[in-house]
């Protein structure tokens, strides 16, 4: 067992930003890390080979790579990212052996196990087989418990890198025309083109600059409707390195959501952080951290109402100083990145080595 630093097993997907930043925080703060993948990436890592032509099968039959791994690699702790497709091979490859602290990242709760029976069985099992469950709101633990018994869960956000809060809006003054921000890649559940249709109007007119990613599985049907609707009238990022993106997203006045289905959105957290004016449709993840104390709610696609919300706004002498600020003091409270991997990191100690450290 090892007594002076933390050996970890991470399987997650190695082409998300979110995974790479997690194993990065890890070993800065002194564990030793190992993470598999079964998709490529920049994240170092060990590449699963996926067997035979069916998809859903591909976790259950890489289960004998990930035993020879743990033989070898010995860990302390198995911590998978994503319940029905890692945290299941997982579950199968431990056998109980060795712990799992599973990390749920919203949809692999809220959507997949909708999706059929299987994957509902996938997702209760690795939640069932989990010694310790890490949700990034009370809402997605909560919807965890509902598919199967949690033994242990916490509420952890995943947050803003402390050094990022130098980027916070020192001028809270809204801009003429005002700067809109919609930062949720191009995908069914961001609705983005709904955002389009509501404010349409805005956008021909002027009184908004309004900037989308430049990706996502929907991006090109998105553009020809929006070019349909407001024309050459909306700006496009790609992407971008993290401080360059926040630096970027730190240049707008509004940040704006149209999820149908979310937990604790990062996204929604960096622009508190940074000193955006939070707008998003009213959906129960987002509730947790937006309410009319911190920014503006609208019934999900109600066109009129979000319309009504960023009209006022281009009209509003109110600068929203001491909300912004509040916003910010929450996060330095609740949800600096650096802070709250420590807490994974002391619960996945108690977990490996059965004592408080």
């Amino acid at each position: 067992m090892s007594e002076q630093q933390l050996k970890v097993l991470l399987m997650a997907d190695a082409g998300t930003f979110h995974a790479a930043r997690f194993a990065v925080e890890l070993k800065r703060q002194g564990c030793r890390v190992l993470t598999v993948s079964m998709e490529p990436g920049g994240l170092g890592h060990f590449r699963l080979k996926r067997i035979g032509p069916f998809k859903s099968l591909h976790y259950s039959l890489a289960c004998r790579q990930v035993k020879r791994i743990i033989k070898r690699f010995q860990p302390d702790l198995i911590n998978p990212h994503f319940a029905s497709g890692y945290g299941f091979m997982a579950a199968l490859a431990a056998r109980g052996k060795t712990p799992i602290a599973l990390n749920l990242w919203g949809s692999d709760i809220l959507i997949v196990p909708q999706k059929s029976a299987l994957h509902r069985r996938k997702t209760s099992y690795a939640l069932k087989k989990a010694a310790h469950v890490i949700g990034d709101s009370v809402y997605l633990v909560d919807a965890a418990r509902k598919l199967a018994p949690v033994q242990h869960g916490s509420v952890i956000p995943w947050g803003i890198e402390q050094d990022y809060l130098r980027l916070h809006r020192t001028d809270y003054e809204l801009s003429k025309p005002l700067r809109v921000i919609v930062p949720r890649a191009h995908d069914d559940v961001y609705n983005n083109l709904f955002i389009v249709e509501a404010l349409a109007d805005l956008i021909r007119d002027g009184r908004i600059v309004i900037t989308f990613p430049g990706f996502g599985r929907l991006l090109e049907d998105f553009r020809r409707h929006a070019d349909e609707l407001v024309g050459d009238n909306i700006r496009y990022y790609e992407k971008l390195p993290r401080p360059e993106f926040l630096k970027m997203v730190s240049t707008n006045d509004v940040y704006l959501s149209a999820a149908s289905s979310d937990s604790s959105p990062v996204t929604l957290i960096e622009a508190m952080a940074l000193g955006l004016i939070p707008v998003a449709a009213e959906i129960d993840g987002v509730k947790e951290w937006l309410s009319p104390s911190s920014g503006f709610l609208y019934p999900p696609d109600d066109r009129g109402s979000l319309n009504r919300i960023i009209a006022d706004l281009t009209e509003s002498a109110n600068d929203y100083a001491a909300m912004r600020r509040a916003n910010l003091d929450r996060v330095k409270s609740e949800a600096l990145f650096e802070k709250n991997v420590a807490e994974q990191i002391a619960i996945m100690k108690q977990l490996a080595w059965g004592k408080s450290v």
